[in-house]
């Protein structure tokens, strides 16, 4: 199977703070991938620099085969941030109209992905509202929704679940694991150690470093652990 991504040493600091360093990744293609952590463990700063909006002190990122940053990948990544950048004063329908024109979807297409996506995300009645009357997990919802639009080959998704109903996250990863079987890869970050199991392949994060990584099976057999909170716990006692 190909890899979708690899990274090879990589570092990062921002001013005198070390946020990643010496990170060796590979990510194969068809796959969902956790990053899991505490905040400021380095989790949003590895997938921006994944997805092309930042550049590595050091080493090197490849993605589908193209040194990162590339805008050409643009078609083929979508993105979704820990915080939404939406338009606010456009309603739903109109803000994911306008993604859509930003990739190369015909006018059938782009009715077609509004339509999938929205559903998805439960926004279908609530399309023609103002952004700005949108609750925070509507927000999150849309958000989603438009890193989806294009139909991307890789999905990378910051915290998705944050705000979010245990049904509609429910529905949420299951929509994410069908999408992994028509073989996109996904990459995600979370807090919630239920998430992180369904994940096929886990990075625990801490300090910017990768603590462990592995398989849900396979990290809970290293650290003889009955959940996630204890292969994090142990794996960081290791670590020190």
């Amino acid at each position: 199977m190909a890899n979708t991504v690899e990274v090879e040493k990589v570092s990062k600091s921002f001013g005198k703070k070390i946020v990643l360093n010496q990170i060796d990744l590979t990510i194969e293609e068809g796959t969902i991938y956790g990053f899991i952590g505490p905040s400021g463990a380095g989790k949003t700063t590895l997938v921006k620099m994944i997805v092309g909006m930042d550049s590595p002190d050091e080493g090197s990122i490849q993605v589908l085969g193209k040194k990162i940053p590339n805008l050409e990948l643009m078609q083929d990544i979508g993105y979704m941030a820990q915080s939404d950048a939406l338009y606010t004063e456009l309603t739903g329908k109109e803000n994911l109209a306008f993604f859509a024109s930003l990739y190369k979807l015909n006018r059938a297409q782009t009715k077609e992905r509004i339509a999938y996506t929205a559903k998805l995300v439960n926004l279908t009645d609530d399309l023609n509202k103002k952004v700005s009357a949108y609750s925070g997990g509507m927000k999150r919802r849309l958000s989603l929704a438009i890193a989806l639009i294009q139909n991307p080959k890789m999905l990378i998704l910051d915290e998705p679940t944050v705000g979010i109903d245990p049904e509609l996250r429910l529905n949420i990863w299951n929509e994410l694991i069908r999408l992994k079987e028509e073989g996109k890869t996904i990459i995600v970050t979370t807090h919630v150690m239920e998430e992180a199991e369904r994940c096929d392949y886990i990075a625990m994060v801490r300090d910017g470093q990768i603590l462990t990584r592995g398989t849900p099976t396979e990290l809970k057999e290293t650290y003889h652990a009955r959940n996630f909170d204890e292969v994090f716990l142990q794996a960081g006692r290791v670590k020190q």
